[in-house]
Formats: C-alpha cells, sequence, structure tokens
C-alpha cells in the first residue's frame, strides 16, 4: 500500500556519512527510507533511528553494483512510497595500482558509482517532481577536481557525480527538485580509513572530515539550496590554487603511500 507521507531515501546509510546523514534528518522528524548492502545491520539501525527520534524507517539491503538490482529498488520506492528527498552517497574508492587492479574492481566503481547514481536519480525524479518541493543531495568528492594515480578510476567516477549534479541543477531549477553536490574530502569513518589516510602524512591528516559534521553542514546547506556543498576549506584552497602540474604528483604520491609497505 502506497503511503502518502513523504519520505527521504539514502543510499550508503549503514555507516560513515550515510548513517550521519540518517541521524541528521532523523533529528529533523524526517521519515527514512535506509538503502545499504547486506549484513550491515541496517535493520537494528533503522530501529534504532525510529526509537529515538519518533519517525518512519524503512529499510532496504541490496547491491547497487547490479544494475537489475537498483530497478527493482526504485521500482519499489516509487510503488510504496512518496520521496522528498534523494541522497545518493553509496560510493566505493579504493588505492590500487591500476596494473593489479581486476576487472571486476573496476566495473564496481564504475556501477556503484556513476551507473548506480545516475539510474536511482532518473528512476524516482518524476516521483520527487510530484512534490510540491524535493532534493537531490548527490555525494562527489575533492578527488572530483584532480586525477590522482593510484586510484585512477575513483577521481573520474566523481569528476562524473560533479558534472552530472551540476548539469541536472541547470536542467531542473525552473521545477520543484532542487539538485545539490557536495565534495567531502577523506572522513573518519573506521579505524582501517583513518589509517590508511595517516599513511598520507601531513597532507591526509588535514584534510580528514568527521562524518557528522559533514552530515550537518550538508543538510543545513541543502535547506538553504546551496547547490555546491563545501565542507573542508584546507582541501578545497589546495585544488583552487594548485595547477595540476603541481597536485597530481603530489596527490599521487601521498597516495602511494597507502600501498607501501
Amino acid at each position: 500500500m502506497k503511503t502518502e507521507e513523504l519520505y527521504a531515501v539514502i543510499t550508503g546509510a549503514s555507516q560513515g556519512l550515510g548513517k550521519s546523514f540518517a541521524e541528521q534528518l532523523a533529528k529533523r522528524k524526517i521519515n527514512l527510507i535506509l538503502v545499504s548492502l547486506p549484513n550491515q545491520n541496517l535493520k537494528e539501525f533503522a530501529r534504532e533511528l525510529e526509537n529515538r527520534y519518533t519517525v518512519k524507517t524503512c529499510y532496504y539491503e541490496v547491491d547497487l553494483s547490479v544494475n537489475e538490482n537498483v530497478m527493482k529498488l526504485t521500482e519499489w520506492l516509487n510503488t510504496s512510497f512518496e520521496i522528498y528527498i534523494l541522497i545518493n552517497n553509496a560510493g566505493i574508492g579504493g588505492t590500487k595500482k591500476f596494473t593489479e587492479a581486476s576487472p571486476d574492481y573496476i566495473n564496481t566503481i564504475l556501477q556503484v558509482n556513476v551507473a548506480a547514481t545516475s539510474l536511482i536519480t532518473h528512476q524516482l525524479l518524476p516521483n520527487l517532481l510530484r512534490q510540491s518541493g524535493a532534493y537531490i543531495l548527490n555525494v562527489s568528492s575533492m578527488a572530483a577536481f584532480s586525477p590522482i594515480g593510484f586510484k585512477t578510476v575513483y577521481p573520474a567516477s566523481k569528476t562524473f557525480i560533479h558534472s552530472f549534479s551540476r548539469g541536472l541543477y541547470e536542467e531542473l531549477k525552473e521545477t520543484s527538485v532542487f539538485v545539490s553536490v557536495v565534495n567531502p574530502g577523506a572522513m573518519k569513518t573506521n579505524p582501517e580509513v583513518c589509517k590508511r589516510i595517516e599513511k598520507q602524512g601531513l597532507l591526509g591528516r588535514l584534510t580528514l572530515l568527521n562524518p557528522d559534521k559533514v552530515a550537518s553542514r550538508c543538510i543545513e546547506r541543502l535547506f538553504k539550496k546551496d547547490s555546491v556543498i563545501m565542507v573542508n576549506p584546507v582541501s578545497w584552497l589546495i585544488m583552487k590554487v594548485l595547477p595540476i602540474w603541481i597536485k597530481l604528483p603530489l596527490m599521487t604520491k601521498a597516495i602511494k603511500r597507502e600501498i607501501e609497505v
């Protein structure tokens, strides 16, 4: 049965920034649909938010690297809910020599970061357009502003997300749907990520962010209709000021430390 109540959809909602987004929206008494991979304790997290903030929560466990799964997810969402916020947060990174990357590794990054984000947005857009006011927030990265060796595919995928979001914003600006994109740097999502980032040296430590603070600022700026959200002035300054011939080898050298023993 389709509900008339409005919901926010968050992908990659079980940990890191996605989990923080869910907390921030729940605090604002916004009903939630949490989407994440299976076996991520998503049900428990949904119930926790429901009890703590007195909001309605639903959850959907799915691998977004499979297009068929994405289409089934969006069909379920459109059939069951009225949606007025979509946060495309799910994404995959990683550091690896391109020559050592498997085809599955490359394909998964592209499918989740590029294809899933595009398809989910496309399929849910008619639902969002039905609402008197709706929001799309796509999570890109500071990596969108420079190619990086030993990541190669990831920054390119995030460049796509930034460009896609800016184009969609322009296309929809006369409609009820507002589109925004955020470009955060690395975040303290778990001990493994923190350890990996710290291997980058001073550059990595300077740009490491707290996901709760990032989510809070993003939601605040989204509702104020900021079409490009920046959360780390240090990273932004580096990307804006340094020419490509300096920042490309600088960032590649920092990233290389992640895979060096």
